[in-house]
């Protein structure tokens, strides 16, 4: 038994949603935890709390509303069509939208977290050099916050991967559009076809454990370079 080519359309529609998700989280997280790790607004509770609600929020939930509103109905939806964009629900970029609010605080955290470790001393020393805010974050912060960005894009991407409930919800399961690998092994295991899906669900477990390897054993260098 092999995987059959479903599986293997399923598979790369994974791997592109999550290398796109990934790439974009980078571009709106890295502004985003930029300004919680250095705010002091009143406003950096609520929305610390805003980009974390997916890691308590029942995914199915996320998706729902995601639903109303981007379908043709919703705000953002009737925007995309007077676009000329059409309804985002149901398409590879519907999916997108929904798997970059659901892996958010998987890589806003990291990167955070790792702005935050720096303290204000390099800042303060790029600046006597008179180094503008540009030059301040790509020569100082971007290298010495090396470690959280690398554990946040492998974070959004391992955690896109497994995506099912806003996936199901947002996508449905249009083969070769939206029917991810989460959504496959479901329709084998529905379908009875347990052979099939051995074979897809063990591949997210040597997937997943293969990540999780890398962070722990990264960990510790990361620490160093950081």
């Amino acid at each position: 038994m092999a995987f059959s080519d479903a599986d293997l359309t399923a598979i790369w529609l994974t791997l592109r949603l999550a290398g796109t998700t990934t790439l974009l989280l980078l571009l709106i997280g890295t502004p985003i935890a930029w300004w919680l790790a250095r705010t002091r607004s009143k406003w950096k509770g609520p929305v610390g709390a805003l980009v974390a609600l997916p890691l308590v929020l029942p995914p199915t939930v996320l998706g729902f509303y995601l639903l109303l509103i981007l379908g043709p109905d919703g705000p953002v939806g009737r925007l995309t069509h007077l676009l000329g964009l059409g309804a985002l629900p149901f398409t590879f970029w519907g999916l997108v939208v929904g798997s970059v609010f659901y892996s958010m605080p998987f890589v806003v955290q990291p990167i955070q977290n790792a702005i935050e470790a720096l303290g204000e001393r390099p800042l303060e020393v790029a600046a006597t050099l008179r180094a503008g805010p540009w030059d301040s974050f790509f020569t100082v912060v971007l290298p010495l916050a090396q470690p959280g960005f690398i554990t946040a894009a492998i974070l959004g991407f391992s955690h896109t991967v497994g995506e099912f409930g806003v996936v199901l919800m947002l996508g449905g399961n249009i083969p070769g559009v939206t029917r991810v690998v989460s959504v496959q092994i479901y329709d084998h295991v529905e379908a009875l076809e347990y052979a099939q899906a051995h074979w897809l669900a063990g591949a997210m477990v040597i997937f997943s454990f293969l990540v999780l390897l890398v962070l722990y054993t990264r960990r510790p260098n990361l620490n160093k370079a950081g």
